[in-house]
């Protein structure tokens, strides 16, 4: 078992998104899709691949980061488990 206890969530660009230290939160309109920082290192994605992912997580297109209207946060987050 882990848990991860997420900081806040704030504005970030994706040519700052740094895989393995950041999760993303994306958010259009009503619809919202979070990913912890583990996932992308252990899925070998890269930071568009994340970005298209999250964005799948909310139902969205892979594409939908780029819509102007669309909110990127990063967090990152203090994990604690057994080992």
């Amino acid at each position: 078992m882990e848990i991860s206890v997420l900081s806040l969530l704030t504005p970030i660009l994706p040519a700052q998104v740094r895989l393995g230290v950041h999760g993303l939160h994306i958010r259009l309109g009503a619809q919202t899709g979070l990913l912890l920082p583990q996932v992308p290192v252990e899925w070998g994605w890269d930071v568009p691949t994340f970005l298209a992912q999250t964005c799948r997580k909310a139902g969205l297109s892979s594409d939908a980061w780029t819509h102007e209207l669309a909110e990127i946060y990063g967090f990152t987050t203090e994990r604690f488990g057994e080992p």
